[in-house]
């Protein structure tokens, strides 16, 4: 599912390198790199990193990376999750709650 980037939940970012949307199990915001396979380059991964942490902070007070890709561990992605937690429930401030769209 992560190669064909269904938008299934909301989405916050898109360019050449890589996207970010919520997890549709976790509602935390995943970065999910565009090319199959588990080995970015530096470049890549901190250009990921680097999104991924500037939309992490419009939807928590906190967060940490979590880079074990538990469910899918054939395909480079990573969840922001809130600090103090794993799932999104509960811990998200921006606007639009867990169901809303991104802008």
């Amino acid at each position: 599912m992560l190669c064909a980037a269904e938008r299934i939940t909301p989405w916050y970012h898109e360019d050449d390198v890589c996207w970010i949307a919520d997890c549709e199990i976790c509602a935390t915001p995943m970065v999910v790199w565009r090319w199959h396979g588990i080995d970015p380059s530096d470049g890549d991964r901190q250009h990921m990193l680097a999104r991924l942490a500037a939309v992490a902070a419009r939807v928590f007070d906190g967060h940490y990376v979590d880079g074990h890709m538990r469910n899918i561990p054939g395909h480079f992605h990573a969840h922001a999750r809130p600090d103090g937690g794993f799932f999104g429930h509960g811990f998200r401030r921006d606007s639009l709650g867990d169901a809303g769209a991104a802008s």
